[in-house]
Parts: C-alpha cells; sequence; structure tokens
C-alpha cells in the first residue's frame, strides 16, 4: 500500500503534533490498520463521504492517546488501482466540528 499527504494535510499533522505529544504513533496505528482494510470494517469509525468508479473519500476516526476519550478525525482517499491512499485532513473535534467540505472538492478536481 502506498501512503502520501496533501501539503495541507502536513501542515495539519506538523501543527498537531507539537500539542498532542502521541500523535506520531497514532498515526502510525492508524496507517497500519489502513494497510489492512483500507474501506473500513463497516463500523461507525468509518464514513464514506465520496466515492468514484476507482476512487472513495472517507473520514475515519482516530484514536489519540494524549486525548484519552476524545478523537480527532482524518479523512482520506483511497484509490484502489494501483492501491494508494492519501491523507487529505487531519482535525481534532474539539476545535471543529467537521470536515473542510472545499478541500475535498478541491483534491477531486
Amino acid at each position: 500500500m502506498e501512503f502520501a499527504e496533501l501539503p495541507e494535510f502536513s501542515r495539519d499533522l506538523k501543527r498537531l503534533k507539537k500539542k498532542y505529544l502521541s500523535l506520531d504513533d497514532d498515526f502510525q496505528r492508524l496507517r497500519d490498520v489502513l494497510s489492512e482494510i483500507p474501506k473500513g470494517n463497516g463500523g461507525k469509525h468509518w464514513n464514506r463521504l465520496h466515492e468514484q468508479e476507482n476512487l472513495c473519500i472517507y473520514k475515519v476516526r482516530l484514536a489519540c492517546a494524549y486525548l484519552r476519550r476524545d478523537n480527532m478525525r482524518v479523512i482520506y482517499a483511497y484509490q484502489e488501482e494501483p492501491a494508494k491512499i492519501e491523507f487529505i485532513e487531519l482535525y481534532y473535534k474539539g476545535e471543529k466540528d467537521n470536515e473542510e467540505k472545499e478541500r475535498i472538492k478541491q483534491y477531486l478536481h
């Protein structure tokens, strides 16, 4: 599985890592899970936001050890052929309610 990040995602990650010290390890665990089940497990922690022929955009909860009970959200695009995941957005649910729909639109065009 190939992973990539949008520049905006990299900025989100860098900013949040300063505040939430466990984020590097938490994010690596998420990458390991996504390598095995990129479309999710059908549970409430995965939401499909958009679907095209060979591309789906998902929102998944990222459990952050530093936050304990709270979670972050990760928006990513999964492309089946070739198998690739591109991270679009990372945010803490306590800072904003929803993903940036404009960022997803820009990614799709």
